[in-house]
């Protein structure tokens, strides 16, 4: 590696860094009282559903689905429509289409009583806004995860916004701001017109494993051990996890 690209990697550790230590110096209210009604949710057996309707904020709800010290209850809704892996062009003209996310969350059945982390940077797209909607309708309790400045910054016309204009951060219960800077990338290399080093996953991942973090230590101060996911690839992981497949095979739909 020259010592060029070695510095723009030093840069790119420190704004990554600072952005995670801006969360979690900034967020702590939200996300404790995130983590409580998720505590609350959790001792009473109910499962957590999360959502990242947008390409890579996909990636958000399977951080923390079946992941290696995650919460068994939590179900990762993994919608075909804006994953990557139906084509690239097609998951961002769907998350920008307005209605899309109703019809997920009809087709999940979520209803009074239920909890729904949604989980997208940007925080504008319609599909992320008629999915926070739809569900605030049928008296889901909501938990949004997004840039406050980033939506707060994106002009109302912008092709990607929702018909109402609204902001994620708008229509939730609870507001995480993941700090993301509008654009993403943040990293300017001389010679280069666009910026590189996109860091969205690092906060989305971060915001969540905080909020589950905290979460658990809520249950275990109650005398609660949640059901946690080992590695299936660490020694005893199969044997584990085995014990509670049974209990959440017939409700976490992606399981």
């Amino acid at each position: 590696m020259s010592a060029a690209a070695d510095k723009l990697c030093e840069g790119y550790f420190d704004d990554v860094t600072a952005l995670m230590r801006g969360i979690l110096e900034e967020e702590r209210a939200p996300i404790a009282a995130a983590a409580e009604k998720l505590a609350d949710h959790i001792a009473a057996d109910k499962l957590v559903y999360v959502y990242g309707p947008g390409g890579h904020s996909n990636l958000a709800s399977q951080e923390i689905f079946f992941r290696a010290g995650g919460l068994m209850h939590v179900s990762a809704i993994l919608d075909e429509g804006t994953l990557l892996s139906s084509g690239a062009l097609r998951s961002m003209a769907i998350e920008r289409t307005p209605g899309y996310g109703k019809i997920v969350i009809r087709d999940q059945r979520l209803g009074e009583g239920d909890l729904l982390i949604l989980v997208n940077a940007y925080g504008i797209n319609a599909a992320l806004i008629d999915a926070a909607l739809e569900a605030r309708s049928r008296g889901v309790f909501l938990i949004g995860v997004n840039s406050h400045k980033h939506a707060n910054d994106t002009k109302p016309d912008h092709p990607a916004r929702h018909p109402t204009k609204s902001n994620l951060h708008d229509v939730v219960d609870i507001a995480i701001d993941c700090k993301v800077p509008i654009g993403d990338a943040l990293i300017e290399v001389p010679g280069m017109t666009e910026r590189i080093g996109a860091v969205s996953t690092f906060a989305n991942a971060f915001a969540l494993n905080c909020l589950v973090i905290q979460t658990v230590a809520r249950l275990t101060e109650r005398g609660i051990e949640p059901p946690v996911w080992r590695s299936g690839n660490a020694p005893g992981g199969d044997e584990a996890n085995s014990r509670f497949i049974t209990r959440f095979a017939g409700r976490v739909r992606k399981l």
